[in-house]
């Protein structure tokens, strides 16, 4: 996938650079996998605002996808390839030899007409599931499950990679794409291939209104708010409003969030890049 810049024949078009939807091969998505979902505008079961900022927002249908890529052996072959609006990545078609149909997050050089297929034997090629304990050292995956059987919960956004690095007894180790080497169990599942549309970090939504097709309403700054209403808020003049918090006091800059007692602390051999 590519993005386009537009010719500036409006003051939004001037900013807007758009992705090109050359690689999407249809905008007809497959009934049986669609799931309508409802939207909350940010309210929560009671009908009170619990998420500022949430309203609006074109109609959307939710596609079912199979993170798990557990019909092992069963070879399948790539229909089409195409949008899907609640995930920066493309999906892909996949029709099962058996006559099952399912949806998948495309891969980076993944082709209509192309055989792939899932299993703890398969080739090591763009597009098939495989254990980690069977993939050779090296090799670049994404959508890798962290629990077996539980279906890939890692490196699912448009672009991202993570590399296998190393073995330790029943671990993998992996490079994340935040710079974070961890240990994953060697039986758990992951796709050979980095994610499609890598250019989605280069899109720019050009105007307000484009925000608002995506459900986003305006945000309003602290420091614009009076005392009652943020931490930030108030002040003669334009007041910086002090050191950046949350609505709620927490800092918002520097803060340690991550619990030191997490679970996953043991698996995690070098932390992320600062």
């Amino acid at each position: 996938m590519a993005v386009k810049k537009l010719k500036p024949t409006t003051p939004s078009q001037r900013f807007r650079v758009a992705p090109d939807f050359s690689d999407v091969t249809t905008n007809v998505p497959e009934k049986s996998l669609l799931i309508s979902i409802k939207k909350t505008g940010g309210r929560n079961n009671q009908g009170r605002r619990s998420m500022r900022y949430i309203g609006g927002g074109h109609k959307q249908q939710y596609r079912i996808i199979d993170f798990k890529r557990d019909k092992a052996g069963v070879p399948a072959t790539v229909k089409t390839i195409e949008y899907d609006p609640h995930r920066s990545a493309r999906i892909a078609l996949l029709f099962y030899a058996d006559g099952e149909k399912r949806y998948i997050i495309a891969p980076q050089g993944l082709t209509v007409g192309q055989k792939i297929v899932s299993g703890p034997d398969v080739a090591p090629e763009v597009g098939n599931a495989l254990p980690l304990g069977s993939m050779p050292i090296g090799t670049i995956i994404h959508n890798v499950e962290l629990h077996p059987g539980k279906g890939g919960a890692l490196v699912r956004s448009a672009g991202t990679y993570a590399q296998l690095v190393a073995r330790e007894d029943k671990y993998s180790v992996l490079r994340m794409p935040s710079g974070e080497q961890r240990r994953v169990l060697s039986t758990c599942m992951a796709t050979v291939g980095s994610v499609s549309n890598p250019d989605h970090m280069n899109v720019s939504i050009g105007k307000a209104g484009r925000s608002r097709w995506l459900g986003i309403r305006p945000r309003v700054r602290g420091v614009a708010m009076n005392p009652i209403d943020h931490p930030m808020g108030g002040g003669e003049g334009r007041a910086s409003g002090g050191h950046p918090r949350s609505r709620t006091g927490l800092y918002a800059k520097g803060k340690k969030t991550r619990s030191p007692k997490k679970y996953s602390d043991r698996l995690i051999i070098s932390k992320r890049k600062k």
